[in-house]
């Protein structure tokens, strides 16, 4: 174990060179030391840089696949969407259609039953109207006949004297006496 110890024991008494750092100087520089730094880096930075772009790749890849799934479903529920859209206007259109006709038979059965009611409004009032008239003209014959009445009675009280009035009298009576005969 001592053994292992030994070189790093020995770089403490090395002496301290200044400290670390790079000399940009191209001719003091280990050009052989350089190169061999460089390489080790592309040999090993290539493996993980390589390894880098292949996860992103990969990455990148998935989320495409992922993306056109999502695309497709979209695509899907959009063609679902319009099939229940297509489904929901024929609905519609078929109830407009039936409102439509429902509403014009409603007007019918309303022009119909106006129509109706308007009739039977009408008999009672030409019922009204003809027995006003039958009362009026029943009205003007009572008058008239009581006027003819009474002309003929003030005629008659004028031109009747008791003689007239008892020859009247006795005809008849003459009168009612041959009907009583020709009954029995």
């Amino acid at each position: 174990m001592k053994n292992v110890i030994d070189p790093f024991i020995s770089l403490s008494y090395w002496p301290s060179a200044g400290g670390f750092g790079s000399n940009t100087n191209i001719l003091e520089t280990n050009i052989i030391n350089s190169s061999v730094v460089l390489s080790v880096l592309i040999y090993f930075g290539k493996g993980v840089l390589s390894n880098l772009l292949v996860n992103r790749k990969q990455k990148i890849l998935e989320t495409i696949r992922n993306s056109e799934e999502l695309c497709k479903g979209a695509i899907d529920q959009q063609g679902e969407a319009r099939a229940g859209l297509r489904i929901v206007e024929m609905i519609a259109d078929e109830i407009q259609v039936n409102g439509n006709s429902q509403i014009e038979r409603e007007k019918e059965d309303l022009l119909n039953t106006a129509s109706e009611n308007l009739e039977q409004l009408e008999d009672p009032k030409n019922e009204t109207i003809y027995s006003e008239q039958q009362r009026a003209f029943d009205q003007i014959r009572q008058q008239v006949s009581r006027q003819a009445l009474r002309r003929a009675i003030g005629t008659l009280n004028s031109r009747l004297n008791t003689e007239l009035h008892l020859r009247t009298i006795d005809h008849n009576i003459g009168l009612l006496r041959t009907m009583m005969n020709t009954n029995d």
